[in-house]
């Protein structure tokens, strides 16, 4: 996974196993964790209780990472299952190393900083204490497919969980078996939420909620040249912005009221792996680039009318950057059990019928044949 956001003033991203933290203000030195040379998990004696009752394995691949809404607190976890806390400020320490039950695929962090909510690929929500950093994570709720997102409303009231079964559902924080309302509707899966309430599908589409009520407000199509044809696999989440398997942008901002305008297209000179805001509103994209792997824009002043525009001078050379990554493993796979059935099913009422005739064709032949016998001769030596 090649992922990009921002921990405070820390630009950070990963790329395979490492994790890489870059100030954006100051000339200070760059952060740079790898998962493959951190702490092994113990080995597991027969007591133990594992998942799936054999040896853990994995690639050490960063999947998911998340920040505080401070900027102190950073977590990810990778493909060998751990779960590491660091703090951010004023230095960069690895406060914890946990363990998790199964890979995941989101992290979240409270509000109030207190709590670290993980999401995996079986549908569960473990929390993590944050104050006990060495405490085990403890189960707060459950999807029956993967957990694609899961965010936190800033009042810490609900949990909003996303999961690739195409609905979006919120609970209560304090008691997660409370459903507070779903959201449903989304064509395609789902493959992320945010705070408000929009929700992005796969099938190009941006549709926002109120998640309280679960009551739909707006949905819109994205298509590259505008128009109103549907554009399939053009829409992955991000921030306010969506990016496509092409080079543009579609940019969602607010009407000045409780909903959000027409999007925007911003072309882009490669094909966008990730984006996200800093703390000036700036847009920052990781693209597919080897020489220029991140650009910056700006967004002027909405009363200049003006749109947005990158940032001249800047470049940046985190790391190399390989292909695009495709979400393709993350799709259902979708085949129609129910036509093979059917036919299975007629199959065999056809067979039935041919040995019930077969039978009573020989039932038949068989009477035939009794009434057709040899009449009955008078034994001579009886007369």
């Amino acid at each position: 996974m090649r992922t990009l956001g921002f921990c405070g003033d820390w630009l950070v991203t990963s790329c395979g196993t490492k994790l890489v933290a870059v100030h954006t203000k100051e000339d200070r030195e760059a952060f740079v964790f790898d998962c493959s040379l951190a702490e092994k998990r113990p080995k597991q004696t027969k007591g133990d209780d594992t998942s799936d009752g054999a040896e853990e394995t994995g690639n050490d691949e960063v999947l998911a990472f998340a920040a505080s809404a401070s900027g102190r607190l950073l977590a990810l976890t990778d493909d060998t299952k751990r779960l590491v806390l660091f703090g951010c400020e004023p230095s960069w320490t690895c406060i914890s190393t946990r363990w998790v039950v199964r890979r995941c695929t989101a992290l979240t962090f409270s509000q109030a900083e207190d709590e670290l909510l993980v999401a995996d690929k079986s549908g569960d929500v473990y929390s993590f204490s944050v104050a006990a950093a060495q405490r085990d994570g403890e189960l707060k709720l459950g999807h029956l497919s993967m957990l694609l997102a899961v965010v936190i409303s800033p009042d810490d009231r609900f949990i909003i969980t996303a999961d690739r079964d195409e609905k979006i559902r919120v609970s209560h924080r304090r008691s997660p078996y409370n459903i507070q309302a779903f959201c449903l509707g989304t064509l395609v899966m789902l493959v992320g939420v945010l705070i408000p309430v929009p929700c992005f599908c796969q099938d190009g589409t941006v549709k926002l909620w109120e998640f309280e009520s679960g009551r739909q407000l707006q949905s819109w199509e994205l298509q590259e040249d505008g128009s109103t044809d549907s554009a399939p696999e053009t829409a992955v989440l991000l921030g306010s912005v969506c990016r496509d398997s092409g080079r543009h942008l579609f940019r969602l901002d607010s009407d000045g009221g409780s909903g959000l305008g027409p999007p925007r297209v911003l072309p882009l000179p490669r094909s966008p792996l990730d984006v996200s805001f800093d703390r000036d509103g700036r847009l920052w994209v990781l693209m597919d680039s080897c020489e220029d792997p991140v650009q910056v824009f700006y967004s002027a002043p909405v009363r200049t009318g003006s749109g947005l525009g990158p940032v001249s001078g800047f470049t940046a050379a985190l790391f190399s950057v390989p292909a695009s990554r495709s979400f393709q493993h993350l799709f259902k796979v979708s085949y129609d059990n129910v036509t093979s059935y059917l036919q299975k099913k007629q199959q065999r009422l056809e067979e039935q019928l041919k040995r019930r005739a077969a039978q009573e064709e020989n039932g038949g032949k068989k009477s035939r044949r009794e009434e057709s016998g040899p009449e009955h001769r008078t034994d001579p030596d009886s007369v």
